[in-house]
């Protein structure tokens, strides 16, 4: 049971026992009867603050990114480049503590304002470089698509660091595709090494914008 039971139950709270139990039961675990079960209050307590799971998700997704950008200091200097790097290896590496947490990002929506002076900093660096808005706002949704997409079939293989899911042995992967070679050889690279699959994925999304919009540089 939660340590935090006589303190008073709002969504912040229940958005952080529902975090922290989510590393042990992943999403589908992840129910309001649990998550009243550990506050040690009734269910029907928490519809007082979500009237369903996915409120209580997009509150999750809100909490985590506060904690994402809590110790965040953005460089003025940043080209544009620099800032979509910084802002997707930070979005990874906050979706990658939690087990399913690119899961419960995905298609959340943030329940205040904590996103804004980051995104609104981030347009700005890209309109300033020589986009505009409506090419910066694809620029930025298409980066951070890219990174959760990515994470997302990562923690399917590796829900959390060090942790793999059974099925995904890349030599037995190899046996049994002995007769398709390239693919059989592909595996090592498909499900190995994600940070560095990560990274040459994010050059590629980043010369590709380059590439796309080069006259507007």
């Amino acid at each position: 049971m939660s340590t935090e039971r006589r303190a008073p139950l709002d969504r912040r709270r229940v958005a952080d026992t529902a975090l922290r139990l989510l590393n042990e039961v992943g999403l589908d675990g992840l129910t309001l009867r649990a998550i009243a079960r550990e506050l040690d209050v009734k269910a029907p307590a928490l519809y007082w603050h979500f009237k369903d799971k996915q409120a209580l998700l997009d509150e999750m997704a809100t909490e985590m990114y506060r904690r994402m950008v809590a110790d965040t200091h953005l460089d003025p200097a940043d080209t544009w480049q620099d800032r979509l790097r910084k802002a997707n290896h930070g979005l990874r590496a906050a979706l990658l503590g939690y087990r399913d947490g690119a899961k419960v990002f995905s298609g959340s929506r943030f329940t205040g304002t904590d996103h804004a002076p980051e995104m609104e900093a981030n347009l700005r660096v890209l309109t300033e470089a020589g986009f505009t808005l409506a090419q910066a706002a694809v620029i930025g949704a298409t980066a951070n698509a890219y990174t959760i997409g990515f994470v997302t079939e990562e923690q399917g293989v590796q829900p959390l660091p060090g942790e793999r899911r059974e099925g995904y042995d890349v030599e037995e992967r190899a046996r049994l595709l002995a007769d398709f070679p390239l693919s059989a050889a592909a595996g090592r690279e498909i499900f190995t090494d994600y940070g560095s699959r990560f990274e040459e994925g994010l050059e590629i999304v980043i010369a590709g914008i380059e590439a796309r919009y080069k006259s507007a540089l």
